[in-house]
C-alpha cells in the first residue's frame, strides 16, 4: 500500500524597505503599483511556503537546504522556478506531487481578482494542482501592521514504487 505524505512549510517577508524599492512578486504573479518584499529571490513567500512543503513531506530538507542565501544563482530568482525547481527536487527523489495549497495573511494586494491567474501559473511550475487562498490578520500581528506577508503550505506527496527491471523470464 502506498501512503500519502503531508508536509508544511512557512515562509515570512518584510516589505522592502522605502528607500529600496522592490517590486512585489506574489502567487508567481506581478503585483504592479504594490510595495515589494525583501529577499534573496524575489521574496514570492506564497511560492517559497509552497516548495518548503513538498521538501518537508519527503523529508528533503527546506528551502534554506536547496535554495539558500549561500547559493548565488539563486539570488533574484522566481518564486514560480524555485517551485518548479523544487517540484524536480522531489520528484528525483522517487515522489509525485498529489497537490499543495497555500495560504498567507497581508492586508494587500487584494487577492480575489487573481487567484485564478496566480493557481494556474504555480501549478504549471509545479506540475500538480496548486490553491491558494488569501486571509488579513485583523490589524494583529506584523502582517495586520503592514510590516510583511506571510505564508503557510501543505503539500500531499507519495513514493512512486521503484521500477521493477525487466530480467526477460
Amino acid at each position: 500500500m502506498i501512503l500519502p505524505r503531508t508536509g508544511i512549510g512557512v515562509d515570512v517577508h518584510a516589505y522592502a524597505p522605502e528607500d529600496d524599492p522592490q517590486p512585489l512578486w506574489l502567487g508567481g504573479l506581478l503585483w504592479e503599483g504594490e510595495r515589494g518584499l525583501s529577499g534573496h529571490s524575489d521574496g514570492d513567500c506564497v511560492a517559497h511556503a509552497a516548495a518548503d512543503a513538498l521538501f518537508s513531506a519527503c523529508g528533503i530538507g527546506d528551502l534554506g537546504t536547496h535554495f539558500g542565501t549561500d547559493r548565488p544563482e539563486f539570488a533574484g530568482a522566481s518564486g514560480a522556478k524555485l517551485l518548479g525547481e523544487a517540484a524536480r527536487i522531489v520528484r528525483d527523489a522517487g515522489f509525485e506531487i498529489g497537490n499543495v495549497a497555500v495560504q498567507f495573511v497581508a492586508n494587500k494586494p487584494k487577492f480575489a481578482p487573481r487567484r485564478e491567474e496566480s493557481q494556474r501559473v504555480l501549478s504549471a511550475a509545479a506540475g500538480a494542482s496548486v490553491s491558494v487562498t488569501a486571509t488579513t490578520s485583523d490589524g494583529l500581528g506584523f502582517t495586520g501592521r503592514g510590516e510583511g506577508i506571510s505564508a503557510v503550505a501543505t503539500a500531499l506527496v507519495y513514493a512512486v514504487p521503484a521500477a521493477t527491471p525487466n530480467d526477460g523470464t
